[in-house]
């Protein structure tokens, strides 16, 4: 028995001992405070027309005398028309093409058109028009910054702001970003007057 009362103790330490060791050989838990994720919010680019580089020479304005199947829109006591997926004005007996400004209101959406949810609101987008909800209509506005959009409108035209390569449509200033390994455009800025 005072074998056992020897034995019991000099076991015990020699456990204590092993678990020290292999312990000590153990990897070590890092443990710095929770990593936080920031976002860096870019400035927004305001560049007078002026200093914007269009890559290639604006291209003659195309006009038409006839639209097929045109929807009459009447915005500020001026008439619109709806074509062929674009908008236009009618003077001097032709159809011009245009953008329309924010503040332009219509009763339904063109057909294909995509929804973009932002925290801020819910915009409407086709063929590089944004638009919102307002009462009954859908109205005309300019992007919020950090809008993303996956393409392009047809008639968007590359330009250059102070050497640095943007895409352009209705004054929005767009860059070529890459999101979850597919090509995107982000809203960075407007171009004014």
């Amino acid at each position: 028995m005072s074998n056992l009362k020897k034995i019991i103790p000099i076991s015990i330490i020699a456990l204590f001992c092993t678990y020290q060791v292999q312990a000590q050989g153990a990897p070590k838990k890092n443990k710095s405070p929770k990593a936080k994720t920031t976002q860096v919010k870019k400035k927004p680019i305001k560049v007078v027309h002026d200093k914007v580089a269009y890559k290639k020479s604006k291209g003659k304005v195309v006009t038409v005398r006839t639209l097929p199947k045109k929807n009459i829109i009447k915005h500020k006591g001026v008439n619109y028309y709806y074509a062929n997926k674009r908008y236009y004005t009618y003077t001097g007996g032709r159809y011009i093409p245009i953008i329309p400004k924010a503040g332009f209101r219509i009763k339904t959406l063109p057909v294909g058109y995509i929804v973009i949810n932002r925290p801020s609101r819910t915009y409407f987008w086709f063929n590089g028009i944004f638009y919102t909800k307002s009462n009954n209509e859908y109205e005309v506005i300019e992007p919020e910054i950090g809008t993303v959009i996956y393409e392009l409108a047809p008639d968007a035209e590359k330009v250059t702001v102070n050497g640095n390569t943007y895409y352009e449509y209705s004054n929005v200033l767009y860059e070529k970003v890459q999101i979850n390994g597919s090509r995107a455009y982000e809203v960075v800025g407007y171009i004014e007057g």
